[in-house]
């Protein structure tokens, strides 16, 4: 094994200088976001202006451009195996099979919710045209609103649909600066994590008592933006003291693996359970541009992040309980990646993807998409058949009601099936 191979930065240059705060630009604006870093994972939280979620949307974006065709195998399509002579899963390993596609073996975790009617896939989806750069992929993929400069992304028109709540719905954790995902006109708090959200000073309950009945003295008659601020502040602090309630540790006998992905969701489930209106929750899980060294099913760059993946996925929903029937999980990714294996035993960038849907509402057990075949030449990128925005807009009519002209201006989606 090379020291390249054991490295787990990504080694695309686009890639390295998407910096984490390009990630979701203007994805929550409107609604705002609580931001919490967990090594590659981050997680961003919207909530609901009634402060009281009936339904939750968790986005999990896959940063990097993860190989779609690789945890959805097209075993039914013999150019897979011809274009991926040293990288490519055997169909006799893949799980869930049907006559053209299967599960990734490391999904195996994931095959009772499949099993349950409760995950999905959606194969060839993507950017209705090609775009091999990461950050303007991803900045077109989470803007969805093609040829618009406005900084507004899907999920803050999602949240956005409601009018403007409490301040609760605009706050960033992990930075002390706002990141691009929660600039706009709404007010946004920025702290560095979940902990923090608690007014600053004293040494005891009593002293911090009185250190806010002095504060609110001073600033109670103030217009300024500084005592708009404070007061808006309190509330903050107020309506979040249901998460720091709430014990950390998973519900249902969950048992979460140790890794970045795993850590963030199990945020995100212990904000979930402390229903403090928590509406749309977004965590992204890094490193998935494979450029090199994919590897095979004992050791490699993929098969690490598919286990990573399902085993936190897994023990997310299993620490919901009961709470998951009201949590509808979906994934996306900037691009997929090449059809042909490259010299180095991984993928170039490429276009068509698959996106999972888990959950509440999900019509699982199955395949969507319409496939388009492969072809085995270098260039050759899985081709899409289904805009990325005709399976969300599914998810948000099914889950909230709403409507994609208001979410995904301009766009013209069709029927995935893959949503009740």
């Amino acid at each position: 094994m090379t020291e390249q191979q054991n490295d787990p930065q990504p080694c695309c240059d686009d890639y390295v200088r998407t910096s984490r705060r390009s990630f979701l630009r203007g994805a929550l604006v409107a609604g705002g976001a609580v931001t919490a870093t967990f090594g590659t994972a981050f997680t961003e939280t919207s909530y609901a202006a009634a402060g009281q979620a009936d339904q939750v949307l968790v986005v999990l974006s896959m940063r990097g451009a993860c190989d779609g065709l690789s945890l959805v195998v097209p075993h039914g399509d013999p150019v897979y195996y011809q274009a991926r002579p040293s990288i490519a899963v055997a169909s006799e390993r893949l799980l869930a099979k049907d006559a053209m596609f299967g599960l990734h073996p490391s999904f195996a975790p994931l095959v009772p919710m499949w099993n349950a009617g409760r995950m999905a896939a959606v194969h060839a989806t993507g950017l209705p045209s090609p775009n091999r750069s990461h950050f303007s992929a991803m900045e077109e993929v989470e803007d969805a609103d093609p040829g618009s400069d406005a900084r507004i992304g899907w999920l803050n028109r999602l949240v956005g649909r409601d009018g403007a709540g409490s301040p609760i719905e605009a706050i960033q954790m992990g930075g002390g600066v706002p990141a691009t995902a929660v600039m706009g006109p709404q007010p946004v708090l920025v702290t560095p994590s979940v902990d923090r959200v608690r007014l600053a000073g004293g040494d005891s309950p009593a002293e911090a008592a009185a250190r806010r009945r002095s504060l609110s003295t001073a600033w109670a008659g103030s217009s300024t933006q500084l005592g708009v601020g404070f007061r808006s502040t309190l509330e903050v602090i107020d309506d979040f003291a249901p998460v720091h309630a709430t014990s950390a540790t998973p519900s249902n006998g969950a048992v979460y693996p140790r890794n970045d992905l795993a850590s963030a969701l199990q945020a995100t489930a212990r904000t979930i359970r402390a229903d403090v209106g928590a509406e749309i929750i977004t965590v992204d899980h890094g490193s998935w541009d494979h450029h090199t060294w994919i590897g095979n099913l004992a050791d490699g760059n993929l098969v690490r992040k598919a286990n990573e993946m399902a085993g936190a996925i897994a023990a997310f929903f299993a620490d919901l309980g009961p709470l998951a029937d009201k949590v509808t999980l979906v994934t996306i990714s900037e691009f997929g990646r090449r059809v042909k294996e490259n010299a180095s035993q991984g993928l170039d960038h490429g276009h068509g993807n698959v996106m999972f849907l888990f959950g509440a509402g999900v019509r699982g057990g199955r395949y969507y998409g319409t496939w388009p075949g492969l072809t085995n030449t270098v260039d050759a990128d899985l081709l899409v058949t289904t805009d990325y925005r005709s399976v969300l807009s599914e998810v948000i009519v099914s889950r909230f009601g709403a409507s994609p002209a208001q979410v995904f201006p301009g766009a013209t989606t069709a029927r995935v099936g893959a949503m009740s």
